[in-house]
């Protein structure tokens, strides 16, 4: 019994470590980034949190990396319909509101986010479809049959109404369709699309009046300077303070004095500007650099479709979170809900990101037959 519990010696040295101790090392500044913004009101209660989440978080990596992912690949469409479900029960039955959105299951004093597990359900199933049909995309059928399989998290998503995962799961089928090789004119006539329904939904009901102010706040930030710009002001102030080396841990005084709205959560990075300054800054998008590169040469030499998609599945996740979150912070991009991965504080995103290394670690590790 305890043998199935054991990882080869032959696989382990295939396993990329540097991906574990990256996304080690980003975990463990996220703690003290979230400990420097709570404590005054919660001592080390996030904190402590945060690092479990980190200690479940390598737990799972370890029981993914027990199982190769070949037998994962019959278990995605169960991993997809189940997410489903979740999205479902949600919506009709269990949500509960936080942030203006229906997109949480309470369980007790805790709650689970479904739409960060039912994304990994989707980049599992249209990874094992287009490796079904060989990479056949262009066919109009296999298209038509893979964008439905997209789309409808999307919708139950966008319904709660979340927007940021929404255009999570955009970008997670976009980038799967461009290296499964779907035409670049299809590709663009979609963003067309998209554009022009956003136009067309712009003045019904479907268009929330708060997402209005996001993107108004977004294109004319004066105007709302008291209102939806307000997030987006204070955290340039904090990230601009911190000039080059940073106020200090726990000496940010735009972070001391709670000027950064969720600053543990959506604007962490806030904090990570505000006190490490623009070095501390570049260190942890040095940090994701790494990870990203690795991901991107697992991609490249599985050994199979399944294995190549399910990783640009990841690596379409963790980009598109990546540079929204943080542009967001430094008023580039529209304030969404986006996380930002391994640092935001929160259970749900913590563990799909984990899940998702977990993935494509495994993917790396089994890149070529092993011979016993």
């Amino acid at each position: 019994m305890l043998e199935k519990l054991k990882i080869s010696k032959k696989l382990l040295r295939e396993l990329d470590f540097g991906i574990i101790i990256t996304a080690i090392l980003i975990v463990l500044f996220s703690c003290i980034n979230i400990y420097s913004a709570t404590f005054r009101k919660s001592g080390i209660y996030f904190f402590k949190l945060q690092f479990m989440w980190l200690l479940l978080g390598l737990v799972v990596i370890y029981i993914i990396l027990l199982v190769d992912y070949n037998i994962i690949i019959n278990y995605a469409p169960i991993l997809y319909w189940g997410g489903i479900a979740l999205l479902l029960l949600n919506k009709f039955l269990l949500g509960g509101t936080r942030k203006g959105a229906n997109s949480w299951i309470g369980i007790g004093s805790r709650a689970i986010q479904p739409s960060e597990f039912a994304k990994l359900g989707m980049i599992l199933m249209l990874a094992k479809l287009i490796n079904e049909m060989e990479g056949s995309i262009n066919e109009p059928k296999n298209f038509f049959k893979i964008a439905a399989y997209a789309v409808l998290p999307m919708i139950l998503i966008v319904t709660q109404p979340d927007m940021g995962m929404t255009m999570v799961t955009f970008f997670i089928a976009l980038g799967i369709f461009f290296i499964a090789g779907l035409k670049l004119k299809v590709i663009f006539g979609g963003l067309g699309g998209i554009v022009g329904l956003i136009a067309i939904i712009w003045n019904s009901p479907l268009m929330k009046a708060y997402w209005k102010l996001r993107l108004k706040s977004f294109i004319n930030p004066s105007a709302y300077d008291k209102g939806m710009s307000f997030q987006r002001n204070q955290s340039l102030m904090a990230i601009g303070s911190g000039k080059i080396t940073g106020e200090g841990f726990t000496n940010g005084l735009q972070i001391a004095s709670s000027n950064v709205p969720e600053a543990h959560t959506d604007f962490i990075f806030s904090v990570v500007g505000n006190e490490w300054g623009l070095i501390g800054s570049l260190l942890l998008l040095f940090l994701y650099g790494i990870m990203l590169y690795k991901f991107i040469g697992i991609a490249k030499n599985s050994k199979d479709a399944f294995g190549s998609i399910v990783t640009v599945g990841v690596i379409s996740t963790f980009l598109f979170s990546i540079l929204q979150n943080v542009g967001m912070t430094i008023g580039i991009m529209p304030i969404t809900g986006i996380t930002l991965p391994l640092m935001s504080y929160g259970g749900s995103s913590m563990l799909s990101s984990f899940m998702s290394i977990g993935l494509v670690l495994n993917i790396g590790m089994r890149k070529k037959k092993i011979n016993f």
